[in-house]
Parts: C-alpha cells; sequence; structure tokens
C-alpha cells in the first residue's frame, strides 16, 4: 500500500511520522481531492505531507513505493509548478510549493535519477495526439 495511514497516538490523538531524521519541511500544496495547504516533509523513509488545518489529513508515502516522481518544468527550468509522485499501488500524488527545486533535490537522495522525469508540456501532448491520428 502506497500511502500509510499512520498510527494515531492515543493520547495526542497525533500522527506519527515515518521518518527517523527529516531532510527538509517546506509549505506546500496537496491536490489529492480538494486542495488543502500544510507541511511536505521530506524524511530518510517516506515523503510526508500534513494538513495544516485537519491533524488527521495526512499523506505518507514510503520511498519503496515510489515509482516515478514527474515534475511540470516550464521556461527553460526556471519554474517548477508542481511535482507528482507516481506510486506502485495507490496512484498519482500531485503537490505544489514555493520551493519546488530544493524539494526535489531532497527526494533525489532517495529516488535514483533515472526515475525523476519532466512531465510532457501541453504542446508535447498535442504533439503525440496529432502524431497518433495521422501515423508517424
Amino acid at each position: 500500500m502506497a500511502v500509510n495511514k499512520g498510527k494515531k497516538n492515543k493520547e495526542e490523538g497525533l500522527v506519527r511520522s515515518m521518518n527517523k531524521t527529516v531532510d527538509l519541511v517546506v509549505k506546500g500544496t496537496s491536490f489529492l481531492g480538494i486542495n488543502s495547504y500544510g507541511q511536505i516533509m521530506v524524511g530518510d523513509k517516506a515523503f510526508e505531507y500534513y494538513n495544516d488545518r485537519n491533524v488527521h489529513d495526512y499523506i505518507q508515502i514510503p520511498w519503496e513505493e515510489v515509482e516515478i516522481v514527474a515534475a511540470s518544468v516550464m521556461f527553460g527550468k526556471r519554474f517548477i509548478p508542481r511535482f507528482v509522485l507516481k506510486t506502485k499501488a495507490s496512484g498519482n500524488f500531485t503537490f505544489a510549493c514555493k520551493e519546488p527545486k530544493k524539494v526535489l533535490k531532497a527526494i533525489n537522495k532517495y529516488i535514483p535519477g533515472d526515475r525523476m522525469r519532466r512531465s510532457l508540456t501541453v504542446r508535447d501532448v498535442i504533439v503525440k495526439r496529432v502524431r497518433g491520428l495521422f501515423g508517424k
């Protein structure tokens, strides 16, 4: 299972982190269902997201479950509006933050470079569809 629901601490009602050490914590947005704002945490065991408003709304993705990390790159590597973690079992999880380059560099410690990709631009998708319609 790609998303670990975590274990709630019964005394405090808080969620336990899967990470032993944390490399980076930044504010971010999750696009799972309705947008939610919270903290993105990159650590030694997992990628984690915790909602600021709801303690029980969180996402924990162990590094073993991540297949591919894809980033939307615009303006020649100058702007990365969002990135996606594609998992083996639970689908895609899209996130955005103000410092995506730092987050992707932190993720690159645990996910090899051959599994980190650029996502297709709108132009690339259109060209690919047109070529599919008319052949090569």
